[in-house]
């Protein structure tokens, strides 16, 4: 038997306690951000491919608000109730990896049937290579389609190759050479719904470094061009003099209520979109503004009749809050168009802003 000796250096060292190991870098999770992030791109990104296969089949699709969560690869494939049809999609330029599409192959016997024109209850239960062509073609428009809505959201090309779409039968015979069992991915799952036909969980699976990757992109607001041009950043229109207060107190203490007096508003012109986003531009956004807030007691809220003033939280000088699908994304004025509120945009929140309002 033969050992190496030490050096007084690293004996003293070892009685000292001074000798340490690195720490190990956290290369198998991810912060809170970059999850924020990857859930709001899974979330755009599906809802325009949504939108696309709900133009296939002609017939209604929505998917739920996604959930994040990392997790072997493995323990993926041993919780897939099998058969899956499994959609591979590599990153050709713009982002680096790979992205997996699961869905049960029921649901992908159904949308085969609809696409040809079926009743969506198809009587032959086998996945055969006909309906596998036709899954893969509605898989290669969906995934187009996100890519072109991700592309918009990074500003940047986003291309990708053509799916790999196959059939996992048994999840004890899965075998699948792009990522390791024992590899950290990021699942992404939604409820997909189509029409009557379909209710069930559709999911998306990143590689940690690809969301890293796209995380990188997004915070470091990293531009290029696209179609031989730069997408054009939007501008503020300059303020014009606030919405003056209108309420006043009388002598005696009590609230005068009056009309407040608001300014016309007048077209200032769209902006001028890139060709790009021609292919998102039918994807329905909920579009909210908060004008203010008020906490109040049961017995307050009983007390309430017609003429009635419940005081806010917000000032007469303070901006209001702009939001679409639930999330804050700027500032603006009450104006008035003809005899109708509006608001004016006063301020688009930073893509950092935005993204601690995620949650």
């Amino acid at each position: 038997m033969s050992s190496e000796k030490l050096t007084q250096e690293e004996i003293d060292a070892m009685l000292n306690g001074s000798a340490s190991t690195p720490e190990p870098t956290p290369t198998d999770t991810l912060d809170q951000t970059q999850v924020d992030i990857i859930g709001e791109i899974g979330n755009i990104s599906m809802s325009q491919a949504a939108t696309t296969l709900s133009d296939i089949l002609n017939h209604r699709v929505t998917i739920t608000t996604p959930v994040v969560s990392t997790l072997k690869f493995q323990e993926i494939i041993d919780a897939s109730v099998t058969p899956k049809v499994v959609t591979t999609i590599e990153f050709k330029k713009g982002l680096e990896g790979s992205n997996l599409l699961m869905m049960n192959e029921r649901d992908a016997i159904i949308i085969a049937d609809l696409m040809m024109d079926g009743n969506g209850n198809p009587e032959n239960k086998e996945f055969t290579e006909l309906e596998l062509s036709a899954v893969g073609e509605a898989m290669n428009q969906m995934m187009g389609s996100a890519a072109t809505a991700m592309a918009t959201m990074l500003e940047r090309i986003v291309d990708i190759l053509p799916p790999d779409v196959e059939v996992w039968k048994n999840q004890n015979n899965v075998t699948y050479d792009r990522i390791s069992g024992d590899t950290m991915v990021c699942k992404i799952a939604f409820q997909m719904t189509v029409g009557d036909f379909i209710e069930s969980e559709i999911m998306q699976i990143f590689t940690l470094d690809t969301v890293r990757n796209i995380s990188k992109i997004v915070l470091a607001d990293e531009g290029e061009v696209i179609q031989d041009r730069e997408l054009p950043q939007p501008k503020v229109e300059e303020m014009t003099a606030p919405i003056q207060p209108t309420a006043s107190q009388d002598t005696e203490g009590k609230i005068g209520i009056q009309k407040p007096e608001f300014q016309e508003l007048t077209h200032a012109g769209s902006l001028k979109t890139p060709r790009n986003l021609d292919l998102i531009m039918d994807v329905p956004l909920q579009f909210s503004v908060m004008l203010g807030e008020s906490k109040k007691t049961i017995k307050d809220i009983l007390s309430l009749g017609t003429g009635s003033v419940v005081e806010l939280n917000k000032m007469t000088d303070e901006p209001l809050e702009i939001y679409v699908n639930g999330k804050l994304i700027a500032e603006g004025e009450v104006v008035v168009i003809n005899e109708s509120f509006g608001i004016r945009i006063t301020n688009i929140l930073s893509k950092e802003q935005r993204i601690k309002h995620l949650n």
